[in-house]
């Protein structure tokens, strides 16, 4: 008696696996982050197919639920070719997969992270600008699935919940901007539009907020497993960085 189920997903990961076969790593919202060997999945007709961010409908067949399985999948939304040609929304789009496949537990169900993976995704049709903020958002979000949850809701120091403008790297508490000033250099910046998304955001902030994911995604979600930050959320946050670099002909 066989297990399989069918479900929306997107492609994280694949590897090429033998003669033509790849294991590919999807996310669903039911199964979680899940591999599946992928019968011609290196193939030239399945390459496109196969692709980091693209939004499939999966199928997993497998004789035993532990198994490896075979996956297959139609294309629902193909991102990551739409993506190709900016080079900012295809480092959004590897950086996410990157800290989703590297982040999240096997076969364990996350549905908020699943959709808010989605979100960015499909964010990304209407321009790098539109998702920078939501996948910082979603790794704030990941990060409290994970159980290292950031508190932003009033200030570490007086409680306050005004003016919240820094996050302090040892509690993940928000610190108010008159209670951190002291300690400026030894804190976070807190870009507004975390804690208030309908603020509107910039390459400043986006690179702020980033750099706060980044840092406790590093000490926690992947320190604990002694294992760096994805190279490709790295080079995203590099990127961004360039944006507010000023121009050599200016």
């Amino acid at each position: 008696m066989s297990v399989e189920w069918e479900a929306p997903a997107i492609v994280l990961a694949v590897r090429p696996y033998g003669e033509g076969g790849a294991v590919v790593t999807l996310l669903t919202e039911a199964h979680g982050r899940h591999a599946g060997l992928a019968k011609g999945g290196a193939s030239r007709s399945q390459a496109a197919l196969w692709q980091p961010g693209n939004l499939i409908e999966a199928r997993w067949v497998g004789r035993l639920p532990d198994q490896l399985g075979a996956v297959s999948g139609e294309m629902v939304h193909a991102a990551a070719a739409r993506a190709l040609d900016d080079p900012l929304a295809l480092a959004i789009l590897t950086a996410s997969c990157a800290v989703a496949e590297g982040a999240l537990p096997e076969r364990e169900a996350h549905p908020a992270c699943f959709h808010g993976l989605v979100r960015v995704i499909s964010a990304l049709a209407r321009g790098p600008e539109h998702a920078l903020p939501l996948l910082v958002a979603w790794e704030a979000a990941l990060l409290a699935e994970l159980g290292y949850g950031l508190d932003l809701t009033s200030c570490a120091a007086t409680g306050a919940t005004e003016n919240l403008v820094w996050v302090s790297p040892k509690s993940g508490r928000a610190v108010s901007e008159a209670a951190g000033a002291p300690y400026a250099d030894r804190l976070l910046a807190l870009p507004a539009f975390l804690r208030d998304d309908t603020k509107p955001s910039d390459a400043q902030e986006w690179l702020a907020g980033l750099r706060l994911t980044g840092f406790f995604l590093t000490r926690d979600a992947f320190g604990l497993q002694h294992r760096p930050l994805p190279n490709a959320r790295a080079m995203l946050q590099d990127r961004v960085a360039t944006l507010l670099e000023p121009s050599e002909n200016a």
